[in-house]
Formats: structure tokens, C-alpha cells, sequence
């Protein structure tokens, strides 16, 4: 298997592991912030969806232009400013799940050689593709375990 491929398996395991980790949990639940100065189950998930197609974005930009410029983006104000508890999580499930598929796609057709391509962020300077994908593909477990902290506290 290439190295692509390998990243690419498991870039498209992530909203099943998101879609495992909210199963079974009421709106009620989702919305609970059991963690004091922590972000609900559906503050969590509505930030995966969010942050999801930003990544895709940087990765189409690397692959499509020669050292694109990449621009940084703050959690923080889009969890303040953009409804996350108004969202629906069927809804969000399905952005990052569209994203993925969409994304994992247009990277089977390329060589590994891609991984290599740059851009070159606002704050953090020149990333390779393979960099941004690997983020990405952390991204969703590193917000899992608050999503376990949540429901341990929640007694489910």
C-alpha cells in the first residue's frame, strides 16, 4: 500500500470514530458542558465540521497552486460566532463525511510524490500537504477523548 493510500484510510475513519462517539447521546446530553471551561459534545462536533473543510481547502490550494497561501483561523471566535448549539449533528456528521470522501477521492488520483507539495501558512509558515493531512487526520481523535471526558462525566 503507499503511503497515500495508508493516510488516506485513515483520513476516511474519522467520522465513523465521531459518528461511534456521539451514538446513543439526547440533545440534551449534546449540549450539556459536564467539563467546566470545556465545550459541549455538539460544540466539539460542530468544530470538527467547521475546521474539516478548512483543511480540505488548505490541501486543494496545495495541490491546485505553487506555494499557496494558507490562512490561519481561530477556534475560538468560530465557536463564539457561528450557532454551534443551534446546529444539527446529523447535519454535521454529514459535512465531515462529505468532506473526507470528497477530499480522499481527488487524492487517489495523485502520486505520492503530492504529499511533498507546500503551502505556506499565515502562522505557521510552509506545511507540506502531508502535514496538513495528517493534522487532519488527528484532529478528530485528539476531540474524541473530551468527547469520553463528557460522557464519563454524564454517566453514559
Amino acid at each position: 500500500m503507499s503511503k497515500l493510500a495508508s493516510l488516506l484510510e485513515s483520513y476516511l475513519a474519522g467520522p465513523k470514530q465521531v459518528r461511534e462517539a456521539v451514538a446513543g447521546m439526547t440533545r440534551e446530553q449534546l449540549l450539556a458542558r459536564p467539563v467546566p471551561g470545556k465545550w459541549s459534545t455538539l460544540e466539539v462536533v460542530a468544530h470538527l465540521s467547521d475546521f474539516d473543510p478548512i483543511l480540505a481547502d488548505r490541501m486543494k490550494r496545495i495541490l491546485a497552486l505553487e506555494q499557496p497561501q494558507l490562512i490561519g483561523a481561530d477556534e475560538n471566535r468560530f465557536a463564539a460566532a457561528l450557532a454551534y448549539h443551534e446546529r444539527d449533528l446529523e447535519e454535521e456528521l454529514t459535512i465531515l463525511e462529505r468532506t473526507r470522501s470528497q477530499l480522499a477521492r481527488i487524492l487517489r488520483t495523485q502520486p505520492d510524490s503530492v504529499l511533498e507539495r507546500t503551502g505556506v501558512h499565515s502562522e505557521r509558515g510552509p506545511l507540506s500537504l502531508e502535514r496538513i493531512l495528517t493534522m487532519a487526520i488527528n484532529h478528530i481523535p485528539n476531540h474524541l477523548k473530551f468527547v469520553a471526558d463528557k460522557r464519563k462525566a454524564l454517566g453514559i
